[in-house]
């Protein structure tokens, strides 16, 4: 696959607010964080390409100095076609990020203009006035021209920090967070029926920089043996440079993602594979540790079990699904394909492929369940919440639970089941689920229905459940217009 597919509703989002700088005459800002990789700088170059104005893009460098960032700053303005030659290349050492900004605020023309400053975390790293400098030259010099002013960064505690109340640009830019293609925009891309879309969706996390290297119409089992023997495939390098963007040393965060992603999803399992020499982390550190890779990184998503009571335990995963693949067996993969020995690696995806699969396909159905209930789709009206549920034993545990709200449920309306290997969904499979909804709390049999969700189809009767879809239901759940 190549080309720029997808983001149409981001791209129509780009376009209003140049519209707004069109017709007002006056300046706007927004500010565009998500994670390494997903596709953003790439959005927002196609969106200067297709806005047929000047603009001007220039992209931070890790670890430069001030000086040296404000030098390639007004190097690239010079280049620009914002300037249109009116800015020569700066000569010595600059006056800083103020003297840099009042070059392009003199620069900035009296029609429409778009400019973008990428990786704006790395900018502000390196210098603490920065953040406060920009906020002077928008209200002072920016502002008042018509300019879009497009903010981009990887880190998305420091981008949402950046409009934060207690923070210089707080109030002057619209936020929008982008997050990976979703199913139906992957399956589009690669030309590839609901399945193998699916499939494709988990392994690559909707992530365009991989996405990109899929030939077109290839099975997703025949992708996933062609990228054995290629270690340096982006399948598998994406998710190596973003941990290692993410987490440099090996230090105690890292050692809870890789227990995370080695299947450890409970709390106390989570303290004991994460441990050091001296034992396993205590809880006091353990868990401000999990809520900042929570709710500061979005490194982790945890899932809480659904019903009509609170219920333990928090079970943790790893977001990205690509990243989530790449622990426990993409990285596998490629180290024996270092090592030239690539069958081992087809053998390491062949023994694990259908139990990852099974369990990384969860959260996808269940956001697509939740969607399609929030859109009146589902037998159950009013469903807005779509989760799993379990108890300290994990035994049972119901793949899918639909409720009115989470994570206490005040009504639930269905209890499911996901079977997705290359066997139907059955009899069996039927009494299993039934006996095991009677023990979520909140469920009645009778009034709380029954869904079942199957790769391979339900060999069932089906008076006998409320709903039953496959992989086609699934995708339709993100398909628009």
């Amino acid at each position: 696959m190549s080309g720029f597919v997808g983001r149409q509703t981001e791209l129509h989002l780009l376009r209003k607010r140049l519209d707004r700088v069109i017709t007002s005459r006056e300046g706007t800002a927004i500010a565009i964080r998500g994670r390494r990789q997903v596709g953003k700088s790439r959005l927002v170059q196609e969106f200067c390409n297709r806005a047929d104005v000047p603009y001007f893009y220039f992209a931070a460098t890790k670890g430069a100095s001030s000086v040296e960032s404000t030098t390639a700053f007004l190097a690239e303005l010079a280049d620009s076609s914002l300037a249109a030659g009116q800015v020569g290349p700066p000569t010595g050492v600059t006056g800083g990020w103020p003297d840099a900004f009042r070059v392009l605020g003199a620069t900035l023309p009296d029609t429409p203009t778009v400019v973008v400053l990428d990786e704006l975390p790395w900018l502000a790293e390196q210098d603490e006035v920065f953040d406060g400098a920009l906020q002077t030259a928008w209200d002072r010099l920016w502002s008042r021209r018509p300019v879009l002013l497009v903010l981009l960064g990887s880190d998305l505690h420091m981008m949402e920090r950046l409009t934060a109340y207690d923070r210089p640009f707080y109030g002057r830019a619209d936020n929008l967070v982008l997050g990976p293609l979703n199913p139906a925009e992957t399956g589009q891309a690669l030309g590839l029926d609901a399945a193998d879309a699916i499939d494709a969706h988990l392994v690559t996390g909707g992530l365009p920089g991989i996405i990109r290297s899929w030939p077109h119409a290839m099975p997703a089992a025949d992708f996933l043996r062609r990228e054995c023997d290629d270690p340096a495939a982006p399948l598998f390098s994406v998710p190596e440079s973003s941990l290692l963007a993410e987490f440099p040393s090996p230090d105690q965060a890292h050692r809870v993602v890789e227990s995370i992603g080695g299947d450890n999803r409970t709390h106390a399992n989570i303290a004991a594979t994460a441990g050091s020499n001296q034992g396993q982390i205590p809880s006091g550190t353990l868990s401000p540790l999990l809520r900042r890779l929570t709710e500061e990184k979005r490194v982790l998503a945890v899932d809480h079990p659904l019903s009509t009571k609170p219920g333990k335990p928090a079970l943790y995963r790893v977001a990205d699904s690509n990243l989530r693949f790449y622990l426990p067996i993409g990285r596998a993969i490629q180290e024996q394909a270092r090592r030239g020995r690539s069958h081992i690696g087809a053998r390491v995806l062949q023994r694990q492929w259908t139990s990852w699969r099974g369990r990384a396909v969860e959260p996808l159905i269940r956001d697509a369940l939740e969607l399609a209930g929030q859109a009146g789709e589902l037998p159950w009206s009013d469903t807005a919440a779509v989760g799993g549920w379990w108890n300290r034993q994990h035994n049972p545990e119901i793949d899918l639970v639909g409720a009115d709200r989470s994570p206490v449920a005040g009504r639930i309306d269905f209890a499911g089941s996901i079977k997705w290997i290359g066997s139907t969904f059955d009899r069996h499979d039927l009494e299993t689920l039934r006996h095991s909804a009677n023990h979520v709390p909140g469920y009645e049999a009778g009034r709380s229905g029954l869904a079942v969700v199957a790769l391979s189809g339900a060999d069932i009767d089906t008076d006998d459940v409320d709903l039953v879809w496959g992989p086609q239901e699934i995708m339709d759940c993100w398909k628009t217009g």
